[in-house]
């Protein structure tokens, strides 16, 4: 059996700790279903998951023009820039849970993304690795119940409305936001944001958040704080 000097072992090149987390970075992004774009404080691109490539490609909600991560909307863009600004200066405005932003795609399909800055927290890492100041998580709404859900549902007797109200609630952060993603009136979901205050015993909206949290998913988003 030949067996290699221990000079040799430690002669042998190693990854760069930088490249490795880049690989381990880019392996996980790559296994999301949603798109996921990291970008600097100008909104220049600098790196996109499998998925958000997909949503580039098809040109009709997010562009990349001349390096840049645009929106088809120009007033989409125009929020879009001012997060990833506020991203950049560790302006507060921004918050560590990000901001949600709703669109819509050429061909009328609802969208949301996510803005989370990277600058500071646990994420800085994450940040620092590919020199980003946010990140850009954005999804086709799907206005369909999920089956883990039904807990909730029969715990507080909702309706399947009410019940897709207060997950995009949650999700979304407001009913400005929320009727445009299920495209309602702003007024139909002040009424059932009434009722889940009623059938629910909470009295704010952030009190749905910890209600939906007792019965999600014991996995947390990759996204969020540790």
């Amino acid at each position: 059996m030949n067996v290699v000097p221990c000079r040799t072992l430690a002669a042998a090149p190693t990854p760069e700790p930088e490249a490795a987390d880049a690989a381990a970075f880019a392996d996980t992004f790559d296994g999301l279903d949603a798109g996921l774009y990291l970008v600097d404080a100008d909104g220049r691109l600098i790196h996109a998951n499998a998925a958000g490539r997909a949503v580039l490609d098809a040109c009709n909600v997010l562009l990349e023009i001349r390096g840049l991560l645009m929106a088809c909307d120009p007033l989409v863009t125009h929020r879009l820039r001012q997060a990833f600004a506020a991203s950049g200066r560790g302006d507060p405005v921004a918050g560590t849970g990000g901001s949600a932003v709703p669109m819509v795609s050429l061909d009328g399909q609802r969208y949301v993304a996510h803005v989370l800055p990277l600058t500071s927290g646990p994420r800085r890492r994450a940040g620092a690795t590919y020199q980003a100041a946010a990140a850009l998580f954005v999804r086709k709404v799907a206005l369909a119940i999920s089956p883990r859900s039904d807990a909730l549902r029969e715990a507080f007797k909702l309706t399947p409305t009410e019940l897709r109200v207060l997950l995009a609630i949650v999700e979304l952060g407001g009913i400005p936001e929320v009727a445009v993603a299920l495209g309602v009136a702003a007024t139909t979901v002040r009424t059932h944001v009434r009722r889940l205050f009623e059938k629910t015993g909470t009295a704010r909206q952030a009190d749905f958040v910890k209600l939906v949290a007792g019965y999600a998913t014991p996995l947390r988003d990759i996204g969020e704080e540790s």
